[in-house]
């Protein structure tokens, strides 16, 4: 497919259970709309049937593709994805889509014409479901940090949807240097030095008891990140 106007970029590793519902889905999506679509699918380092399973996908429906990674990190999968991605304006996606699947049109024109848009749990109109309320302390602990060292009025980087139009995205993911959780992160800090805008919308968000996310481990990982990135930019790197 040429120039599709919407890529969408799902990094999955041992994603075998969620994978299924989740294209569905986006299949679902894709079909509704009056433009073309692609869908990629980057498989890294599985140990289970997730690229089994995406295969299938991809030989019922031509405009799904499937990516392999033998690497993990979610940061190396969407990476990838977005660099093989031709479409106009590129979305990456957490593989369980946490959140709506139609709320991806929220991110395009018409509805806002811009390089960079982050889905946030915490603008305007966001509303969180079945979330712990210790995982929400957790997650604005965190993001003041983030807002302390690197992003100074985001309000939720985190948030596993973001949308980047083609000229963004052949900019900026090129300058990524880290593969793991704080890859967004870095690439927003990287388009913020660049000098593009970046616009957070509310959306509906729902918790995911089965995520990935280890709050402690992850936490300091992502604090460890959060220096690199932020000595990256003093010495140059990004530039």
């Amino acid at each position: 497919m040429a120039n599709p106007f919407l890529s969408i970029v799902i990094p999955a590793h041992n994603e075998e259970r969620r994978l299924p519902q989740t294209l569905e889905q986006v299949v679902a999506f894709v079909k509704k709309q009056s433009y073309e679509s692609e869908v990629l699918v980057v498989e890294n380092a599985s140990r289970d049937r997730t690229l089994q399973i995406a295969q299938d996908f991809a030989a019922r429906y031509p405009f799904i593709r499937v990516i392999c990674e033998e690497l993990p990190g979610k940061g190396r999968a969407v990476l990838k994805g977005m660099l093989a991605a031709t479409g106009q304006y590129r979305f990456f996606a957490d593989a369980d889509f946490s959140m709506p699947v139609g709320e991806i049109s929220r991110f395009l024109p018409p509805a806002i014409d811009a390089p960079i848009v982050i889905a946030s749990r915490e603008a305007p109109g966001a509303v969180r479901y079945h979330e712990p309320i210790y995982r929400h302390i957790t997650g604005r602990v965190f993001n003041g940090i983030i807002r302390l060292l690197v992003l100074h009025n985001l309000d939720d980087t985190q948030c596993g949807f973001k949308m980047f139009r083609a000229d963004a995205a052949r900019e900026l993911f090129p300058r990524q240097t880290l593969m793991g959780w704080s890859f967004d992160v870095e690439l927003l800090y990287i388009a913020r030095r660049r000098g593009y805008p970046i616009h957070e919308i509310g959306v509906p968000w729902y918790y995911n008891p089965a995520g990935k996310v280890n709050v402690l481990r992850d936490s300091w990982r992502m604090f460890v990140d959060l220096i690199a990135i932020r000595r990256n930019g003093q010495t140059g790197r990004y530039d």
